[in-house]
């Protein structure tokens, strides 16, 4: 499928959606109805196991949302851009597969909400990254108020939230806010290298230590335990467990199905 505003396109198993609305990746009504469509591509495709949420503009991650967008709407407006900001949101947390982020450039508001519900976050080194909402007098509407508590804690995601600043790509690895910085001319290889590195283990194994791990965050220890359990049980019975015990014992690589 062809997009306007983003570029899909996937090799050895990994898929890339990369931001591409010039000059600085500003979401407008249609970049932002293409992202749904696009992870939906990508996590439809069977011979795809990773994806990776990047940019294809230099210098920008993204800008968050086109302000001249917002210009005029109404209150159901505002209602439909945050409803299919949320479609977003639920749809990455309900992905069977690993999702990265490869961050570059600047990278704030609804561009970068869409990144924090990746599971492993690379960010270049000179990456300027924040919330700036605030000083338009409004909230993170990609699921960032939620996804900020749960990954820097209450007191840091209201600090964020709160004073809208830009922060070093380095203070946000200190915070939590990132998982890697790397070098800016290495992030595209290195994030690349990683993809493939998951994208060569089981899959239905990688699905079941997303989903044990996103839905027990949210549940109770003993309901957490449960979902555990039907994995555990569920993986037990797919042959890829005979394979990877046989393959350990016998001491070779496992030939996974």
């Amino acid at each position: 499928m062809t997009y306007a505003h983003l570029n899909v396109h996937r090799s050895e198993g990994v898929g890339w959606l990369e931001y591409r609305r010039l000059p600085r990746n500003a979401f407008n009504w249609e970049m932002l109805r293409e992202v749904p469509v696009a992870l939906d591509e990508l996590l439809s495709t069977g011979d795809i196991r990773v994806i990776v949420i990047a940019s294809a503009i230099d210098a920008y991650f993204s800008t968050g949302a086109d302000l001249a967008t917002f210009q005029g709407m109404t209150q159901e407006d505002i209602g439909s851009w945050v409803k299919t900001c949320h479609s977003i949101v639920r749809q990455m947390r309900a992905a069977r597969m690993p999702l990265l982020a490869a961050i570059h450039g600047t990278a704030v508001g609804g561009g970068l909400e869409i990144a924090l519900h990746c599971d492993v976050r690379f960010a270049a080194h000179d990456t300027k990254l924040g919330q700036p909402e605030v000083n338009i007098a409004f909230i993170p509407p990609v699921g960032g108020t939620q996804a900020l508590a749960r990954l820097l804690g209450r007191p840091r995601a209201l600090r964020l939230l709160y004073e809208g600043e830009l922060i070093s790509a380095q203070d946000a690895l200190d915070i939590g806010l990132v998982d890697l910085v790397v070098p800016a001319e290495q992030l595209r290889t290195r994030v690349g290298e990683y993809a493939l590195v998951l994208a060569r283990k089981p899959a239905a194994t990688l699905a079941a230590i997303r989903r044990c791990v996103t839905e027990g965050l949210e549940t109770s220890f003993e309901a957490g335990l449960q979902i555990e359990y039907d994995a555990a049980v569920e993986l037990g019975r797919n042959p890829n467990f005979a394979e990877g015990v046989n393959a350990f014992l016998a001491k070779r690589q496992p030939a996974w199905k």
